[in-house]
């Protein structure tokens, strides 16, 4: 069994900070990559973020300059730290990992349960 769990969502001001973390746990033999969603009310789900093997990364245009994404491979970890928030990064936010369980095994989705982003006056 794979469990991607996140934390560090909350409520903040316009301009201010979160730092979001998702942990990966399980059998998990090779993670290919780990990435940051969202899903506002009434929208569909996007890629913010992500980061792959060798670190490579991508961002949707809308947080590029503000938001930045971090992995730490020996925690099976990854981190999206966001700053300068708007309204419209209300959402709620999903980790998502690429990975493979055993040698062999094919590489599938994994979703946390998601955390909620709350970005308001």
């Amino acid at each position: 069994q794979v469990l991607l769990m996140e934390s560090g969502g909350g409520l903040v001001q316009p301009g201010e900070s979160l730092k979001l973390s998702c942990a990966a746990s399980g059998s998990i033999f090779e993670i290919m990559s780990m990435n940051w969603y969202r899903q506002a009310p009434g929208k569909q789900r996007e890629l913010v973020a992500g980061i792959i093997n060798g670190g490579s990364t991508n961002y949707v245009d809308s947080v590029k300059g503000r938001f930045t994404i971090s992995r730490d491979n020996a925690k099976r970890a990854v981190y999206l730290q966001m700053n300068s928030l708007k309204p419209e990064d209300t959402a709620v936010y999903y980790c998502n990992s690429f990975l493979s369980r055993f040698r062999g095994d094919r590489y599938s989705a994994y979703w946390g349960q998601g955390t909620q982003v709350t970005v308001s006056s």
